[in-house]
C-alpha cells in the first residue's frame, strides 16, 4: 500500500490538469465517480487505487501522444478520483491507527 502512495505522490502532470483535479477534488463523489470512470469497482480502497492508476497512466500515455482520442475531462475526472480515493485511504488508515 505504501507503494501505491508513494507512486501518487511522486505523478508529475501538467499544473492545469493538477490544479483543476485539486479544485474538483472539494465535490468528489465516490459512488458516482467510480461508476464513471471504472467498469466495476470494490469497497477496497487500494485496489481502487490501482485501477485508477492503471487508467491513469493509459490516460498519460494517449496525452503524451497527442492521441485524437484523448479526452482531458476524462483525464481530469480520473485524477480526482485518484486524489479522493488517496484521501479516503490515508484517513481510514489515521483512524485505524
Amino acid at each position: 500500500m505504501r507503494d501505491t502512495l508513494d507512486y501518487i505522490i511522486a505523478l508529475r502532470r501538467p499544473r492545469l490538469l493538477t490544479r483543476a483535479a485539486r479544485l474538483g477534488l472539494a465535490n468528489y463523489s465516490r459512488e458516482r465517480t467510480l461508476a464513471r470512470v471504472l467498469e466495476s469497482y470494490t469497497a477496497c480502497s487500494e485496489r481502487v487505487l490501482q485501477d485508477l492508476i492503471q487508467t491513469e497512466a493509459e490516460l498519460e500515455a494517449t496525452r503524451k501522444t497527442g492521441d485524437v482520442g484523448y479526452s482531458v475531462s476524462r483525464h481530469l475526472e480520473v485524477l480526482i478520483a485518484l486524489m479522493g480515493e488517496a484521501r479516503l485511504l490515508i484517513s481510514r488508515q489515521v483512524q485505524t491507527g
